[in-house]
């Protein structure tokens, strides 16, 4: 099973930036800890130095719905601002949304289609003989790129697909971006009051940890414990 995550600043200061840098950290740390795959997708650094606007995660394993369930939500960090120390506020949110799988385009060489082309520029009779070009365009998106790097219309042929590939994972992380900002505006008015986690200091060790589905598993063994005696 895998989930995707995305680690959002909103339209927080800097404070907030920083606040995604520390918890992204707090996030694969506990994944390994668990046992779980994480990876970064796609991370978008803030104006200072160390934070990190927004970030996208992959989380793979067994118990990754649980994992993500754990964290998804209103995060809070209470401390002294790192970039104005003599600011009042000692509050800081940022939001952590699980994205929807079907929301993401999946990638099929099945779907890819092929194009022999003549390749144009420098390179004689040859260049205009050989149709050694290749395009490849994703049917379904549209997406097409031409590979014209060499004779070998085998070699262009690999050097399209590379590229058609790589542009249809740059699509896909825009679609992200764009879905993660859909449910921002949708989170403006976050119960501040009811953060999933909440993390204190400049080390971040010491936390709340609010896990739903520890806390459901126990209710079940009290329930479980009291049919027996």
């Amino acid at each position: 099973m895998e989930k995707i995550i995305q680690l959002t600043s909103g339209r927080g200061p800097e404070e907030c930036a920083w606040v995604v840098a520390q918890v992204l950290k707090k996030v694969l740390e506990e994944a390994r800890t668990e046992g779980l795959e994480a990876r970064v997708l796609q991370r978008e650094a803030g104006s200072e130095n160390g934070t990190v606007s927004t970030a996208t995660l992959i989380i793979k394993g067994v118990g990754s719905a649980d994992f993500v369930d754990s964290w998804t939500g209103t995060i809070q960090w209470i401390g002294v601002s790192q970039f104005r120390r003599m600011h009042k506020r000692k509050n800081w949110f940022i939001g952590i949304f699980e994205i929807q799988q079907s929301s993401v385009p999946k990638i099929s060489y099945v779907d890819i289609k092929y194009q022999a082309m003549r390749s144009s520029g420098a390179g004689g009779q040859n260049v205009n003989k050989v149709s050694s070009a290749v395009r490849a365009t994703h049917i379904p998106t549209g997406i097409s790129v031409v590979a014209m790097d060499s004779r070998s219309q085998h070699q262009n042929k690999k050097i399209a697909t590379e590229r058609l590939v790589a542009k249809l994972e740059e699509a896909s992380l825009e679609l992200l971006k764009k879905e993660v900002e859909k449910k921002w505006e949708n989170q403006l008015n976050i119960v501040r009051g009811n953060p999933k986690r909440v993390f204190k200091g400049t080390d971040f060790k010491k936390q709340q940890v609010e896990k739903s589905f520890k806390s459901t598993r126990q209710q079940l063994k009290n329930n479980l414990k009291n049919e027996i005696e």
